[in-house]
């Protein structure tokens, strides 16, 4: 028994010279490693409530598009892109009032939404759709070069065929018309034979002159 004592007690004597040593420096890491969990859970928290809040004000900038209320629409469209940009929901918005814009003519507050778009969506899909509506609304505004830019980038093979036919439609502008009709048929071979669009793009070659295969 009392050797077991004598081992307790040394065994006691080495954690309080240890702690003594080493206390203070274990506390504050204990507290960095605390707090570090606490501003983890606060980020989650609030990433949580952010989507939530943006699912709100999303679905009241659809239901004012389809209530014919622009004003509402643009409204909490701009709410998004302020205060919720970094969900998912704000590229979104940036897209439907790019699409107001443009059909109240206003191309220059168009570009601007579909440039944010691109820039801030983290999904490849709108990333694509934000960069073929530019370079639509570039070509509009005569920004040829721009837009030629704006195709060039990279994009996903589900995209493809969108992308070569908006080039053909820029290169046909800057009257490049053999460029043009290769720029139609690479993207009319990248489409199945059941996308209506196809015929479009067939037309395009026809009124150039090119073959389709």
């Amino acid at each position: 028994m009392a050797t077991y004592d004598l081992d307790e007690q040394e065994r006691l004597d080495e954690l309080k010279a240890w702690w003594k040593r080493w206390g203070n420096l274990a506390m504050i890491g204990l507290a960095v490693v605390i707090a570090a969990f606490a501003g983890w859970r606060y980020w989650q928290n609030h990433r949580v409530t952010q989507t939530l809040e943006a699912a709100t004000v999303y679905e009241k900038l659809t239901q004012s598009l389809a209530a014919n209320d622009v004003k509402g629409a643009r409204e909490s469209g701009s709410m998004l892109i302020d205060q919720y940009k970094a969900t998912a929901y704000a590229p979104r918005a940036a897209l439907l009032l790019a699409k107001l814009n443009f059909v109240s003519k206003d191309l220059k507050s168009a570009q601007a939404q579909l440039e944010w778009a691109a820039a801030n969506t983290k999904e490849p899909v709108i990333k694509d759709l934000a960069r073929l509506r530019l370079a639509g609304v570039q070509l509009d505004q005569n920004q040829l070069e721009a837009a030629l830019k704006t195709l060039s980038s990279a994009h996903s093979d589900a995209f493809a065929a969108r992308f070569d036919d908006m080039k053909g439609d820029v290169l046909l502008a800057q009257g490049k018309q053999a460029e043009a009709r290769a720029a139609y048929q690479s993207a009319f071979g990248k489409m199945k034979e059941d996308n209506p669009y196809r015929n479009i793009v067939e037309l395009k070659l026809d009124a150039l002159g090119g073959e389709t295969k």
